[in-house]
């Protein structure tokens, strides 16, 4: 239990009426999920408002409210804390509620488009090999040191934060590693949170639909690095053009990595095959079971991380080299038939064009590639077309399938990716609505040698169709197939 006025320290309060005295037991944000002597926040979202359900929140049991626009009529021995942002006001309260567990350890946040559930996965494998207690907040998984929890968000809402970084703290975790999205910035997920470190993958087009100018989007990106304290470092990709603007205005230790130009860590690559790659980092080489330039610049990232937190050169290196894909991630095989299936979350332009030009580069060029691909309902439409022209430039065969179509009509959703293919690339194009049929086209289509890429899903075990949630895994069908 918590004292209403200790949880309140830092919040931005426009007024309080009632007793600030009183124990509370839990903190909610849904109505649903109120107890007795609860506090409630009231959020403004983008479909449901909780002001709607202050007086069910109180009739559950909820003692104390926080909101930004009072209610009509004031319940007697209900406290009411009136604030001028609600989403910040729950972020600095579930911070304070769990103690502010994130000052007790090393949480280092991970942004960017591409990039961010690989860099931290493989950071909180690495940080095990090393013997570290570790935690990781990301979309695949959440583990809290080797226990591990189902994800549902790319970064978990405030109250979820605190209560997993509270018991990472309780067990004597050392470091945490979490996927920090945009969305998760913008709704003030991460306020209150204390950062030992931050790493800035890429910025490229996504979430459109949401932000609506890539300004915005960038800027978003921009005021998590604005907000790291002098003890914290941000480390970018000085490759990507959006890394120095990362930096104009944070007042963290400044640090870069890139493949291209000069940085404080530099990688070059040696090898690229389906085996692995052979990189040279800072002087150094280094053999890793990941595949394609984009790993390269992940594995680079990972290493500078390991560096500004302390960990010997030899000993990353060595922990490197045996680090294993992440779920989803170009996860591959290679059949009994002799053809590679690869399985990957690829769902944006940046992401795809990356994936099939890693193929590309590492293919003889006697092979196939088919991709099947789709993009979601419900979603940033500009990208589209723009996925439809790379998935057709790139690959020798096409076929436009479903995603996640949510609510919309998954056929509208594939006509929109056709728009963008050129008219001399329309011979390679074919359009199977069902994505597991897709699939086993892709697997007739395919003779020895040839390398089939499933995109778009990666790591997901569901397919949403008007609104229903029913079970569909790429991987566990591509293996069934082949």
């Amino acid at each position: 239990m918590k004292i209403v006025k200790d949880i309140l320290y830092k919040v931005s309060i426009h007024s309080v009426q009632g007793r600030t005295d009183k124990l509370i037991n839990t903190i909610a944000f849904d109505s649903r999920e109120v107890q007795p002597n609860s506090l409630f926040v009231a959020q403004k979202g983008l479909v449901f408002d909780g002001h709607k359900f202050i007086s069910k929140a109180i009739e559950l049991g909820a003692t104390v409210i926080v909101c930004e626009d009072l209610p009509e009529t004031l319940i007697e021995n209900i406290t009411y804390v009136k604030v001028d942002d609600s989403n910040s006001a729950l972020a600095i309260i579930a911070s304070n509620f769990y103690e502010n567990p994130s000052s007790k350890l090393k949480l280092i946040g991970i942004t960017g488009t591409n990039g961010k559930t690989t860099i931290a996965t493989l950071l909180y494998q690495l940080f095990q090999k090393a013997g570290y207690k570790t935690g990781l907040l990301s979309t695949v998984k959440i583990f809290v040191d080797k226990q591990s929890y189902d994800a549902t968000h790319t970064t978990p809402n405030s109250v979820l934060i605190n209560k997993y970084l509270s018991e990472m703290v309780a067990i004597g975790v050392d470091y945490c590693f979490m996927e920090v999205s945009s969305h998760g910035i913008h709704q003030k997920r991460t306020e209150g949170l204390q950062f030992a470190g931050g790493v800035f993958t890429n910025l490229t087009h996504d979430h459109l639909d949401y932000h609506k100018t890539f300004i915005e989007y960038r800027d978003v990106k921009k005021s998590f690095f604005d907000s790291l304290p002098k003890s914290a470092f941000a480390l970018v990709n000085i490759d990507d053009k959006n890394g120095e603007v990362m930096l104009q205005n944070t007042k963290a230790k400044k640090y870069s990595y890139a493949l291209k130009t000069m940085a404080n860590y530099k990688g070059k690559i040696l090898e690229n095959q389906f085996s692995g790659l052979l990189l040279n980092i800072n002087d150094n080489e280094v053999w890793t079971k990941l595949i394609g330039s984009f790993n390269a610049y992940n594995l680079v990232a990972i290493y500078g991380v390991a560096s500004l937190l302390g960990l010997d050169s030899t000993e990353s290196l060595t922990h490197l080299s045996e680090l294993e894909s992440v779920s989803g991630r170009f996860q591959h095989f290679i059949s009994k038939e002799g053809v590679t299936a690869v399985i990957d979350y690829a769902h944006t332009p940046d992401a795809l064009q990356n994936v099939l030009e890693t193929i590309n580069n590492i293919r003889t060029g006697n092979e196939q590639v088919i991709t099947v691909v789709g993009c979601g309902g419900n979603r940033d439409k500009a990208k589209r077309p723009v996925m439809g022209r790379i998935a057709s430039q790139l690959s020798s065969q096409v076929i436009f399938t479903s995603d996640n179509p949510r609510s919309e009509d998954p056929q509208t959703i594939i006509n929109e990716m056709e728009s963008g293919v050129e008219p001399h690339n329309f011979k390679k194009i074919l359009s199977i609505l069902d994505r597991k049929q897709a699939i086993k086209t892709a697997t007739k289509l395919a003779k020895k040698q040839d390398i089939i890429l499933i995109a778009g899903k990666g790591h997901e075990t569901y397919q949403e169709i008007k609104g229903v949630r029913m079970h569909f895994d790429d991987y566990e069908i591509i293996t069934q197939l082949l």
